[in-house]
């Protein structure tokens, strides 16, 4: 099913609800909507922005390299 036939589908149900209750949590959560980004601090955000600009320099580590370094700690 493609997005467009599921948004349709909840629109419909969602005019079809009568319960207040289930009303008020989805108001809730619509509300609540926020972006992880605006959620991190700020040293959480200059590290992800550090690790990005790395990997469009080319500096990273193949995943299996990593894998292999810290196998002990993986390995439970």
């Amino acid at each position: 099913m493609d997005i467009q036939s599921e948004k349709i589908q909840l629109i419909e149900w969602l005019a079809s609800l009568n319960k207040p209750s289930v009303i008020k949590k989805l108001i809730a959560f619509k509300e609540k909507q926020t972006d992880w980004w605006d959620e991190i601090s700020d040293e959480e955000k200059t590290e992800i922005k550090k690790g990005l600009k790395q990997a469009d320099h080319g500096q990273v580590v193949p995943h299996r390299q990593v894998m292999d370094k810290y196998k002990r700690w993986h390995s439970k």
